[in-house]
Parts: structure tokens; sequence; C-alpha cells
């Protein structure tokens, strides 16, 4: 087991079976996430914009506070407020005030960020596609438990 991380990292032996499961699933991540950086860069977009827009795309027409944003995505992201900021500058998103109270700030994306939306989805989508072709569906059903597993509990994690 783990020849091709052997090679890939050119590396003999692991120190235990959890070490070599820990870096398979680095590499197969950083594969993944390097795809999704790569088609959010043709559109001027950081993966975690991208992110941000379509958490608000699934509140449209409503929109988000900060707070709600950063629960809601799948990578942590340093200062949400300056992503925000500049999703603003390039038209994508808006600020506003919510309806029940005036004192909250809310996100919405505007119809600029759902046509963008639009055009890289079904980009992002083909991602899908790859995991299609490498995984059959028990084993992408697996792989989801098994990642959740990991994450299920993530605030005790030491």
């Amino acid at each position: 087991m783990g020849e091709t991380l052997k090679k890939r990292i050119r590396q003999e032996k692991f120190s235990s079976i959890y070490m070599e499961a820990h870096l398979s699933l680095l590499i197969a991540a950083d594969i993944l996430q390097r795809k999704a950086d790569e088609t959010c860069s043709k559109h001027g977009l950081t993966a975690p914009q991208y992110n941000v827009l379509r958490i608000l795309r699934g509140v449209y027409p409503d929109g988000h506070a900060r707070c709600d944003i950063i629960e809601r995505m799948v990578q942590q992201a340093p200062d949400v407020t300056r992503l925000i900021d500049r999703l603003a500058k390039n038209g994508l998103v808006k600020r506003g005030r919510s309806k029940v109270d005036a004192r909250l700030s809310l996100t919405f994306i505007t119809s600029k960020g759902l046509k963008l939306l639009d055009v890289i989805t079904p980009e992002i989508e083909q991602l899908e596609a790859f995991l299609k072709q490498k995984l059959a569906a028990k084993d992408a059903r697996q792989l989801a438990a098994l990642c959740e597993k990991l994450f299920v509990d993530e605030k005790r994690l030491p």
C-alpha cells in the first residue's frame, strides 16, 4: 500500500499508517485545490472569493453577515473583511443593512457576481468530473464519510 505515495515523495517507509494517510490526504487535497485555483484565477478570483460568492448565491436575494460567511467557508480565510472589500470593489458583492436589525451589516451578491458564477461554476464542476474518473460512487461515499470523521469534532483537535 502507498507505493505511489512512496514514489511521489521519494520515501521508503512512514512512521505509521496514520502518517501515510495524512500525507496522502494532503497531496490529494493539494491537487484538487490547485485545479480550483487555476480555474478561479482565469476569472480574476481566488478560491476563497469564489467560495464567498457561492455562499451568497445560496441565500440570494438575501445576504449574510460576515460571521455567517466565515462559518460557511470551506477553507478558513485569514481576513474575510478584506476579501469582501475586494469583491465589492469589483462590483461582485455589495454591503447593506439588515431590515430586521439596522445595526447588522450584510453582504449581498450582485447581478455581476451571479453572472460570473454562471460562467465559472461549470468549470469548477469539472473537478467533480475529475473525481468521477478516479473514484467509483461507493468509493466517493466512503471517502466523504472518512473525511467527515476527521472534521466532525474539529474544535476538539489538539
